[in-house]
């Protein structure tokens, strides 16, 4: 049976025992919209394998479509992408939902249309913030706009982009700079992309968009810590396979972690490339967590293990997540919120940081409340795994999880979860 996504609500059934099983992760949606981007600005015709099928990267894939690339999907983990190194006008503004990879990443590549290109999104992200990279767009000389510092940003391209060396606020999101990197090899000589100050966020995914690029041919190389330089190469078309989406892969570690059980997802976690695999080592620690958990480098993986603190034998107190609250929704907040829901006093703001006071007695405990999700898929799967040792859990709006795992109550169900829709 498939859990109807269009339900209002779904209650978990705590399982009687552990769970045990095997579970496929989806392809990593990182990864995901990175080879779709890059195989649309390709010359001749890319086949990616594993990858996810989920609302964000529909999006991208139909905005790719709608700029002259063919996209096919002969499969349920496939994409046949064929082009001829070039994006064209689309007759109408490209609609990405809430896809911030998508709207990130074409922002900058629609630069190279010869045309005017409005790069939009729903409500939600439309309070994203843009600004450190439409600086950077104009910095090179491409006339971009976006009146709010958010979505919908117009960009008037030339079908040229100049050479040059352009810096970028990476501090609230590291998607700013792959960004300009995937843009770059479209250019007309080289191009220089600098951080702008020190922080950024997730450097890790950035180590993702230079394995991508380099898979279809760019050539780019890092000159300091700081500074990356690419050549005018273009792109080249490519067989690519995504590997497993690692933030997936945190809710069925934590949920081992909960019941005492063991899943196996067919990889292993050094197998991953992306930086939420290092949660992997802070759940192992469970119900022993860290003090102090640093969160910056694996972001996705922090509302994961916020819930996973609540049963944790003593207080953890979540730091460098300030990027958290422009994700899909205030992260921070409505971790604290919902949290605190559940039981008043579990967890609280500290500025940026986040404070969960953490109570091992929760696990068995009764205790009927309906979590609101904020249209945020990662609200509603990590709050699912409380329901995994409290009654009487309800997730509020369950099918926001087709943004990035839309078979996720189905796996669920799989390992013997109960869930009740409503």
């Amino acid at each position: 049976m498939t859990f109807d996504l269009t339900s209002r609500a779904v209650t978990v059934v705590p399982p009687a025992g552990p769970l045990r099983g095997r579970v496929a992760p989806p392809g990593s949606k990182s990864i995901t919209n990175r080879a779709l981007l890059l195989a649309g600005l390709a010359r001749g015709t890319s086949h990616l394998t594993g990858a996810l099928k989920s609302d964000d990267t529909r999006l991208m894939a139909e905005a790719l479509r709608a700029m002259g690339v063919r996209v096919d999907e002969p499969g349920d983990t496939e994409f046949v992408v064929a082009g001829d190194g070039r994006l064209r006008a689309p007759s109408g503004p490209l609609f990405l939902g809430n896809a911030g990879t998508a709207t990130r990443f074409l922002t900058a590549a629609v630069a190279s249309v010869d045309g005017t290109v409005v790069v939009d999104g729903d409500a939600h992200m439309r309070k994203r913030p843009i600004r450190p990279l439409v600086d950077a767009l104009a910095e090179l000389g491409i006339a971009v706009d976006a009146a709010s510092g958010c979505p919908p940003v117009t960009v008037r391209g030339t079908g040229r982009i100049a050479a040059g060396r352009v810096s970028v606020d990476a501090g609230l999101s590291s998607q700013y700079v792959s960004a300009l990197l995937m843009m770059a090899p479209l250019a007309e000589g080289e191009i220089a992309v600098a951080l702008a100050g020190a922080d950024i966020g997730a450097r890790g995914y950035v180590d993702l968009t230079l394995a991508a690029m380099r898979s279809f041919g760019a050539d780019v190389a890092q000159r300091d810590a700081a500074t990356w330089t690419v050549r005018p190469t273009g792109y080249r078309a490519a067989d690519f396979h995504v590997e497993p989406d690692a933030s997936a892969a945190t809710y069925l570690w934590a949920a081992e972690a909960l019941t005492g059980g063991a899943i196996d997802l067919g990889v292993a976690p050094g197998g991953f490339t992306q930086p939420d695999a290092r949660a992997k080592a802070v759940i192992d620690a469970f119900p022993h967590l860290p003090a102090v958990i640093d969160g910056s480098q694996m972001q996705d993986a922090v509302p994961t293990l916020a819930v996973l603190a609540a049963f944790n034998a003593t207080p953890v107190r979540f730091t460098g997540i300030a990027n958290l609250r422009v994700k899909e929704c205030d992260r921070v907040r409505a971790l604290s919120t919902e949290l605190d829901r559940i039981r008043p006093g579990l967890a609280r703001e500290s500025g940026d940081d986040l404070l969960v006071a953490s109570d091992p007695g929760l696990a068995g405990q009764r205790l009927p409340t309906a979590i609101a999700t904020y249209a945020d898929h990662r609200i509603a799967m990590s709050f699912a795994l409380a329901g995994l040792k409290i009654s009487g859990l309800t997730i509020l709006d369950p099918g926001c999880v087709a943004k990035t795992y839309p078979g996720y109550w189905d796996m669920l169900a799989g390992l013997g979860v109960g869930l009740e829709a409503g």
